[in-house]
């Protein structure tokens, strides 16, 4: 994996992730045409590669991704309506992120992958957010979004394992003023160009802080039979020491 980032404690990865490289989606239900979505079969991720995501003190707290636990109230199975309730009032750190709530996401199992375009209601796959619309150049320095899986079924991230300036250098479109997008992505591997997935086991209480304005990512529900709620905020945190 070339990850150009850094997860805080690897040797924890590696009984959760596993690899495997995508493909495009061409005329499938559900789906934006041109999405770019894991290609199985999974592999377990090699140890010498969950070395290589270690966090070190060069890595910038804007390109870091952590995983993250934090106790859930009880709910009564299935319980969406709590579940959005508790979401809406909870402090995902106590008090070391910020706690407003960005929205969240209701998502059945089985699902490949779980982002739909709010406009069309179709999945799109691997995608990079916008929320600070920053150019090529600064994209490195976006908020960082933190999601929590509030269950009652385990979900997945997906990360693609190149960041989208990396792939606009790829592409030729690494100009200062280059606004990266979801389409460099898909134009990158319609193009040829390798592109592998890492797929990271959120139980429900777990979650990420990581880079989603930077590198290509979505959720998954492939496999998992129950349905689970995850909820998001955007902000900034000191490194961890």
């Amino acid at each position: 994996m070339g990850i150009p980032l850094a997860f805080s404690e690897p040797e924890k990865l590696l009984d959760r992730c596993e690899t495997a490289s995508v493909r495009l989606i061409s005329g499938q239900t559900g789906y934006d045409e041109g999405a770019v979505v894991p290609r199985g079969p999974w592999q377990p991720l090699p140890p010498e590669d969950a070395e290589r995501l270690r966090a070190d003190d060069t890595a910038p707290d804007s390109v870091r991704i952590e995983l993250v636990r934090r106790p859930l109230p009880p709910f009564h199975t299935d319980d969406e309506e709590g579940r959005l309730e508790a979401a809406a009032h909870l402090d995902p750190l106590s008090g070391r992120w910020p706690n407003e709530l960005l929205g969240c996401t209701a998502s059945p199992g089985g699902r490949t992958t779980t982002t739909e375009d709010p406009t069309t209601q179709l999945r799109i796959g691997l995608h990079v957010d916008n929320f600070d619309r920053l150019p090529y150049a600064r994209r490195h320095a976006g908020r960082r979004r933190l999601c929590l899986n509030l269950g009652p079924g385990t979900r997945y991230l997906l990360l693609a394992d190149l960041d989208v300036q990396q792939i606009c250098r790829a592409l030729g479109t690494d100009g200062q003023h280059h606004y990266p997008h979801t389409q460099d992505v898909r134009r990158y591997v319609t193009n040829g160009h390798p592109l592998r997935c890492l797929r990271i086991r959120l139980e429900p209480g777990e979650g990420y802080i990581a880079p989603t304005e930077l590198l290509p990512h979505d959720g998954s529900t492939a496999g998992i039979p129950e349905p689970s709620l995850a909820a998001f905020w955007l902000g900034r945190m000191p490194r961890h020491r």
